[in-house]
């Protein structure tokens, strides 16, 4: 049926906070018809929106980022609160819209509301656009040779790469046609989203600028000066060899093509060995929304059921030990207390303090997912959920479970000179490298001269690793020939 040209396509914004390859903004724009961009904060689902308080932050920004490109371009951000039916037939009803276009999502929560919405407006006549653009492939498309889902990261990324490179990304459309009469808009303040008495993101912006510019500064910071001994370097937290992008992807401030697409043409400059490692690393993402929209309990329930049996401790005392980074282990300390900092840890001391969590304390899995999910701005319901599940041993290609990290001997090979340790841990700034990753090793002179008291300016170790890691083999010992 034909459609009105001066009636309006609303824009719904989700986890796609960008005007540059958004497939469903391309098409808003070749209708011809008013752009109206609208943002929901939904409060049905809470899979859909910001993960945790940290995330809560960095939505804030960005959306304050989106909404000012969009007024450069003659135009705005409308927000709204609510069920998002009811918020859509409102607008609808206020500014005789005619279309609603997103882009698809792949949280089983979102894809849910997303179908029962696409059903209910096309019954009141209105059309309904969804895109993809999100993931490199569709994850009910890309499937084994038997017709299966892959459960195995290997042979998925072989498919990943036979299936040809991605679609090039889209550019943001040189003359945009927002409409030019806005409808009413909540503040974005009265979401409160940023924390206060205290402010413990008070450093988050020495190290992140939210939204799309700040999405693409990092990424070609990364084209020109960390691409380049990729696959060496990415693995020592100290050196700054990781592209940092995670945080824009899981908000969609950028698009996993845009990032596929700068690493082409490079391989005259660059080894193809840290092309591929990066690319790698943008599959990993993309295997973990394979496996939720497959496996919608990735984030709650164990891929290997046997692990339902496993003898999990409460460990309350160790676990506010883990989370407060006071553990007595430097590396993990390191890692936890940069994570406070920054709502972010390096991907290496990530799995060293999940490793530590699960198997030297025994605390479930599903504990650690969670604090990660509100404390990380990169918090994303697939990366998240498969991550963990995979350092427990009970997910999807998991790391087998008696691949127990020894946190000490990690640090010695990741952070040789400590420098990591030292950026993070204070209190073991001046401490001989020797001794950086097992303080409770030094002589109570090395730990004199460097004003270290175990206990009192540096906590004892909360747990002995070898006996740690026979109580754990043992625990797995007990389900692993479980049927």
């Amino acid at each position: 049926m034909a459609r009105d040209a001066t009636k309006p396509v609303i824009l719904w914004f989700r986890k796609d906070l960008r005007l540059d390859d958004n497939k469903a903004l391309n098409a808003a724009h070749l209708s011809g018809r008013p752009i109206i961009s609208l943002y929901i904060r939904e409060l049905e689902a809470a899979g859909t929106g910001p993960l945790g308080a940290a995330q809560a932050w960095w939505l804030h920004n960005s959306l304050k980022a989106l909404d000012a490109s969009l007024r450069k371009r003659h135009g705005g951000l409308t927000l709204a609160s609510g069920e998002a039916l009811e918020v859509l037939r409102a607008l609808i009803r206020e500014s005789d819209a005619e279309a609603v276009f997103w882009n698809q999502r792949y949280d089983p929560p979102g894809i849910s509301i997303d179908a029962r919405i696409g059903h209910e407006l096309e019954k009141q006549a209105i059309e309904v656009k969804s895109f993809d653009g999100q993931l490199l492939h569709e994850p009910s498309q890309l499937m084994t040779g038997s017709g299966t889902p892959y459960r195995v990261y290997t042979p998925f990324w072989r498919a990943l790469e036979s299936a040809g490179e991605p679609e090039p990304p889209l550019d943001i459309p040189s003359k945009l046609q927002l409409a030019s009469k806005l409808p009413a808009s909540e503040k974005l303040e009265s979401w409160k989203l940023l924390p206060t008495r205290p402010d413990w993101t008070s450093n988050f912006a020495d190290l992140w600028k939210p939204g799309e510019e700040g999405a693409q500064e990092k990424l070609r910071t990364f084209i020109e000066n960390r691409l380049d001994g990729y696959k060496e370097n990415r693995d020592h937290p100290a050196k700054p060899a990781t592209s940092m992008l995670s945080p824009h992807l899981a908000l969609g401030e950028i698009s996993p093509a845009r990032i596929w697409d700068a690493t082409r043409g490079l391989s005259k400059h660059v080894p193809a060995a840290d092309i591929v490692h990066f690319r790698k690393e943008i599959a990993w993402r993309e295997f973990s929304y394979h496996l939720l929209f497959h496996f919608p309990r990735l984030a709650s329930a164990n891929w290997d059921d046997r692990f339902d049996r496993f003898e999990w401790r409460s460990g309350e005392e160790n676990f506010k030990a883990w989370s407060r980074g006071m553990t007595g282990y430097p590396i993990v300390d390191a890692g936890m207390r940069q994570l406070w900092r920054y709502g972010w840890m390096h991907n290496r001391v990530r799995m060293i303090a999940a490793s530590f969590l699960i198997k030297d304390l025994m605390v479930d899995w599903r504990r650690g997912e969670a604090w990660f999910r509100d404390t990380l701005v990169d918090a994303d319901p697939a990366n998240n959920a498969a991550s963990w599940q995979w350092v427990a041993g009970s997910g999807a290609d998991a790391s087998p479970f008696f691949r127990i990290f020894n946190p000490v001997l990690q640090g010695e090979k990741f952070d040789p000179d400590g420098d990591y340790v030292r950026a993070h841990v204070p209190e073991l700034r001046t401490l001989d490298a020797k001794y950086i990753h097992q303080p409770f090793e030094a002589p109570k002179s090395v730990l004199g001269e460097a004003g270290v008291i175990l206990g009192e300016t540096y906590p004892k170790p909360i747990v002995d690793h070898a006996g740690a890691r026979n109580r754990a083999l043992a625990a797995y010992n007990a389900i692993k020939g479980v049927a």
